[in-house]
């Protein structure tokens, strides 16, 4: 049986024997050290239903719609800075990106900021800027979005704030013109 780690998304194949007639099953990750449970409930056709899903019985990347609700009309980028993302880790290290417009969609091929990293999501996470700070929003991806070493749904970020999604640590800058 193949599941992920609730803490750092991280993949691990966990043997039948491991399980045997157990509805839940408990192991430590070999990436974070954190503890994931993960339930197993058996059908009466011997179908086995994992939670959490692993990657692969997840929406296939190229199906996924992205259905963003209406932007709101109190975004805006701030006047007298220019907001700067700064990729320190990863297979992107070192890359920068300066936002053009107040509301971005982060993940591979296809976002408004491409990340060239395969653990994150095609539309990973949502950047809206407030004028001096920013919401950061996971758009439900597969090995979620990092604040402060939690996984979080949504963050608030401020100028030198940093997250992370896949193996990727990004610092937020709100940079004077």
């Amino acid at each position: 049986m193949q599941t992920a780690c609730i803490h750092c998304g991280a993949e691990h194949l966990l043997k039948d024997g491991q399980f045997g007639g157990h509805t839940k099953v408990q192991f430590k990750c070999s990436s974070c050290g954190k503890t994931t449970i993960v339930e197993i409930k058996r059908r009466v056709d011997s179908t086995v239903v994992m939670s959490p899903l692993p990657s692969f019985a997840k929406a296939n990347a190229t199906s996924s719609n992205l259905n963003l609700p209406p932007a709101d009309p109190g975004l805006r980028l701030p006047e007298n800075a220019k907001v700067v993302l700064n990729i320190l880790s990863g297979p992107s290290k070192g890359e920068s990106h300066t936002l053009k417009k107040p509301r971005v969609v982060l993940g591979r091929k296809g976002a408004d900021i491409p990340v060239n990293d395969p653990e994150i999501s095609r539309h990973h996470c949502l950047l809206e800027v407030r004028d001096t700070h920013i919401n950061l929003k996971d758009l439900d991806s597969t090995n979620g979005t990092f604040f402060d070493e939690e996984r979080v749904r949504a963050a608030m970020l401020r100028d030198g704030t940093e997250f992370r999604i896949g193996g990727s640590l990004i610092r937020v800058n709100f940079q004077k013109k």
